[in-house]
C-alpha cells in the first residue's frame, strides 16, 4: 500500500522510520510525490529462518530495522514546467531479497568466468581504506541496494561461513566491479542513505571519481543534509552551471512592456498635399544628417 504522508505524519512510525525527512522534502521547491511504500514488520521466525539458511548472524541494528519494517522504499520527484521527473530514490530489499551475490558463471556454459576470476586483487588495503571484499570464499556478500542499476549497496561479511554479526561492512560496488567502504555499521549507512535524500548517484560520492556532472547538477539544487563541499569540489576547467532552485522553479509569467516605436518613414518621403516630398528634421536619409 502507498502513503504519501502530508506534512505533519501522524504515523509516528513512519516518522521515526524517516528520521523526518519527508517534511524537508516537501518544503523544498519543485519538489512533489514524496511517496513511501508502507511495508509490515518482519516476524522473528522470517529472521531466524533466514540465519540458518545462510548459516550468516545478522547484527542486531539489521535485525531491529526488519522488525520494524520489512524492507524500506521512498520515492519524490521534481515538477519542471508540465513535466513531473522521478528524482530521488531511497531503499532497502526486503529481509527475502536480502540474497547472495551471484557466484555462478556468468554464461551458462562449461568453464565459464565467474565473479571471482574477473577480480582484481592488485588492489588491497590502505591506510585510509579497509582489505575489500572478495567474490570468493573468504567474503560473504548479500545486496541490500541495487541502486537502480548504477551498482550495489552491499551487507559484507568479512570472514566467510559461518559469519559472525561483527563481522559486517557495508560496502559499494559499482558498474566497473570495484569496491568502495561506506560504513562499518548498517545504522551508519542508513542514516547516510535518508541524509542524501536518495539522491542519484550520490554513493558515488564515496568513490575516488565521484558523482557524474548530470548529478553535481541536482546535488547543487538539492544539497544533502550531510553536505560535504570536498565532495563536490570543482576543477577549474569545469562548465557546471550553478542553479538556483527558486529562479528554477518560479512563475514563467512575465509582464510585457510595449517597445518604444520611432516615426515610421515610407519610402520616397511624405508628399503633402502640394507636392513636395518633406523633410523632416528626424530623417536619417545620408543626405539629410540628424543635427543635434
Amino acid at each position: 500500500m502507498e502513503e504519501t504522508p502530508p506534512p505533519g505524519c501522524s504515523k509516528p512510525h513512519l516518522e521515526k522510520l524517516t528520521l523526518g525527512i519527508t517534511r524537508i522534502l516537501e518544503s523544498s521547491p519543485g519538489v512533489t510525490e514524496v511517496t513511501i511504500i508502507e511495508k509490515p514488520p518482519a516476524e522473528r521466525h522470517m529472521i531466524s529462518s533466514w540465519e540458518q539458511k545462510n548459516n550468516c548472524m545478522l547484527p542486531e541494528d539489521v535485525k531491529n530495522f526488519y522488525l520494524m519494517t520489512n524492507g524500506f522504499h521512498m520515492t519524490w520527484s521534481v515538477k519542471l514546467d508540465e513535466h513531473t521527473i522521478p528524482l530521488g530514490s531511497m531503499a532497502i530489499n526486503s529481509i527475502s531479497k536480502l540474497t547472495q551475490l551471484n557466484q555462478s558463471s556468468v554464461y551458462s556454459l562449461p568453464n565459464a568466468p565467474t565473479l571471482a576470476d574477473l577480480e582484481d586483487d592488485t588492489l588491497e588495503a590502505s591506510e585510509n581504506q579497509p582489505e575489500k571484499p572478495h567474490f570468493d570464499s573468504r567474503s560473504v556478500i548479500f545486496e541490500l541496494d541495487s541502486c537502480n542499476g548504477n551498482g550495489k549497496v552491499c551487507l559484507v561479511y568479512k570472514t566467510g561461513k559461518p559469519a559472525l554479526a561483527q563481522d559486517t561492512e557495508i560496502w559499494f560496488l559499482d558498474r566497473a566491479l570495484y569496491w568502495h567502504f561506506l560504513t562499518d555499521t548498517f545504522t551508519a549507512y542508513y542514516r547516510l542513505l535518508i541524509t542524501h535524500l536518495g539522491l542519484p548517484q550520490w554513493q558515488y560520492a564515496f568513490t575516488s571519481y565521484g558523482i557524474s556532472p548530470q548529478a553535481k547538477q541536482w546535488f547543487n539544487m538539492y544539497k544533502p543534509i550531510t553536505y560535504n563541499t570536498n565532495l563536490l569540489a570543482e576543477e577549474t576547467n569545469s562548465f557546471v552551471n550553478k542553479l538556483d532552485p527558486s529562479r528554477v522553479f518560479k512563475s514563467k509569467n512575465k509582464t510585457l512592456i510595449p517597445k518604444k516605436k520611432g516615426p515610421v518613414q515610407p519610402p520616397g518621403g511624405q508628399k503633402g498635399p502640394s507636392g513636395p516630398p518633406s523633410t523632416s528634421k528626424s530623417s536619417s536619409s545620408p543626405g539629410n544628417p540628424v543635427r543635434k
